[in-house]
């Protein structure tokens, strides 16, 4: 058989190599395999939509939210969007005058409020069966505040801004009552201490055996103008109150038989005061108590509170109880701001002439440790020793003072550091040197128009007593006892707790929290205390 020639041949027909079917078939099995792969495992799109699911889910069990809360279907959420939105409805027709609208409104909210409680009571969410007429009712009543009265949204949010405002300015009202009647609390006497200063005054004109007291007590004289002594002054009307501060520098005092106390009050308290002091010893302490109608310098041609008070504006601005239209807080109105025991504490040098140094405490203190070192301490030719008070910027004198006066705002740095009255070291010496007493006479008579200061005894020291004022460490004077929560630590180390405020620890309204500080230096098993029932 012949062969034909190699041109003329056909073409042979070969297969696929072996190598290119596993290659091929590789390829299907690796495409398989990533296919199933990511039908398996979510895309990074999930994942982030997981994880952000995830902790929405954690969030909503943290709040006690079910799905059926936050579903946009939920028949308890479309309730609650309708009875927020019927009580502003409520609050227009009311305006309006609108009262049978308004008591419709207000029972079909009651209504849907009574399936929204049940449905919580049973842990079921609400049906769309069992709501339906509450929601449809509702639907309606809102269709026809919108449409029928006109309640349309611009009306709604202007009318409910001038509710807004109505209420603002009520609690303003309220808040103006609430401060008047906590300033006059504040300042009440209660009736056990009423009682307590009416026996001992009668303790003191009947029983003779205290003029003898008295008169072994002035052998001990010679200490009251020791300046070897450590002197101290309470201007008080407050015997109870006084009697914490003298027993409680008593009781923590190194050296008790080196203490002076020098106590002023009125006529008024004077025996009671009187009988106190001679009836109670204070380990050793000097108690010498004088009345401030004594101080016969103490007189309006020489004082200027004492001026002022004879001015007619002056008596209606603090006595006849005109309101000033709101512009002055009932606090700077208080009429115990211009009490002579209160603006005593200007004129020490006068009240002691023989004294070089003493150390001045308000009656609402607690002494709890010793305090003889502050006799030591050098002021640094100043002639006030005070705790700065100015940890916070609303403590600086712009705080306390009228800088839109030129006066003020021409002498004083409005950033200085206020400091407080309460515990205070004076020099003496140095405050005759230096004529304080005529730099406070200076301001207050710059300020018989009350547009310096409003009133008190903190703005015109802080003007006396500028550029003359020695910081001491905070923790001999800590503030804040009577309005406010201190930190237990500046407790633990305060030497002076000074309750200032209005929660005096002997009144009603003293706090609860600071008032065992307070008690701890009173013999509540006193037999006048307990006739007094004082507690």
């Amino acid at each position: 058989m012949r062969r034909r020639a190699q041109d003329f041949r056909r073409p042979v027909h070969r297969g696929l190599s072996k190598v290119f079917w596993l290659t091929l078939c590789g390829l299907v099995v690796l495409l398989l395999f990533v296919l199933l792969s990511r039908e398996d495992q979510p895309s990074s799109r999930s994942i982030v939509s997981f994880k952000k699911n995830d902790r929405q889910d954690r969030i909503i069990e943290g709040l006690n939210i079910t799905d059926e809360m936050v579903s946009a279907d939920s028949v308890s959420r479309q309730l609650g969007d309708q009875i927020a939105l019927a009580k502003a409805f409520v609050v227009i027709a009311k305006e309006s005058n609108n009262l049978q609208f308004a008591w419709e409104l207000s029972a079909q909210i009651r209504i849907s409020q009574f399936l929204l409680s049940n449905a919580a009571l049973r842990r079921n969410p609400l049906t769309i069966s069992e709501s339906e007429t509450a929601v449809h009712d509702m639907a309606f009543l809102l269709y026809q505040a919108q449409q029928q009265l006109h309640y349309d949204s611009a009306t709604m949010i202007m009318r409910l801004k001038a509710k807004i405002q109505d209420l603002e300015e009520q609690l303003s009202s309220v808040n103006e009552k609430s401060s008047k009647y906590g300033q006059i609390v504040a300042e009440e006497v209660p009736k056990s201490l009423y009682c307590l200063g009416v026996r001992l005054s009668t303790e003191w004109f009947g029983n003779s055996n205290l003029k003898k007291k008295i008169e072994e007590k002035e052998q001990l004289a010679t200490k009251l103008t020791d300046n070897s002594m450590y002197h101290f002054c309470v201007f008080s009307d407050n015997i109870l109150a006084t009697s914490v501060v003298v027993n409680s520098t008593a009781l923590n005092a190194k050296y008790p038989n080196m203490i002076v106390f020098h106590l002023v009050t009125d006529e008024v308290n004077y025996a009671a005061m009187k009988a106190w002091f001679t009836i109670n010893s204070f380990r050793g302490v000097t108690v010498d108590v004088q009345k401030i109608e004594e101080f016969s310098w103490l007189n309006a041609s020489y004082v200027p509170v004492l001026k002022q008070l004879q001015d007619s504006n002056t008596r209606s601005y603090y006595f006849s109880g005109n309101n000033d239209g709101g512009k002055t807080p009932i606090k700077f109105r208080n009429p115990k701001y211009l009490l002579m025991l209160n603006h005593l504490r200007f004129y020490i040098p006068e009240v002691y002439p023989s004294l070089n140094k003493v150390v001045f405490l308000d009656d609402d203190v607690v002494v709890q440790k010793d305090l003889s070192p502050l006799f030591t301490i050098d002021l640094h030719s100043n002639v006030n020793g005070a705790v700065e008070t100015c940890m916070e910027t609303f403590h600086r004198y712009h705080k306390y003072l009228n800088y839109s006066h030129p006066l003020i705002r021409s002498h004083f740095d409005p950033d200085a550091c206020g400091w407080a009255f309460g515990m205070n070291v004076f020099d003496l010496v140095e405050w005759r040197k230096r004529n304080v007493t005529g730099i406070y006479h200076y301001w207050q008579e710059k300020n018989i128009d009350r547009t310096l200061w409003k009133l008190g005894t903190l703005p015109p020291g802080l003007l006396t007593f500028y550029g003359l004022t020695e910081p001491l460490n905070p923790t001999w004077h800590v503030l804040g006892l009577g309005y406010t929560n201190v930190d237990p630590q500046l407790i633990e180390n305060g030497a002076v707790l000074h309750f200032n405020g209005n929660s005096k620890p002997w009144l009603k309204i003293g706090s609860e929290k600071y008032k065992p500080i307070w008690d701890k230096y009173i013999d509540y098993s006193h037999s006048l205390l307990q006739q007094c029932n004082v507690h």
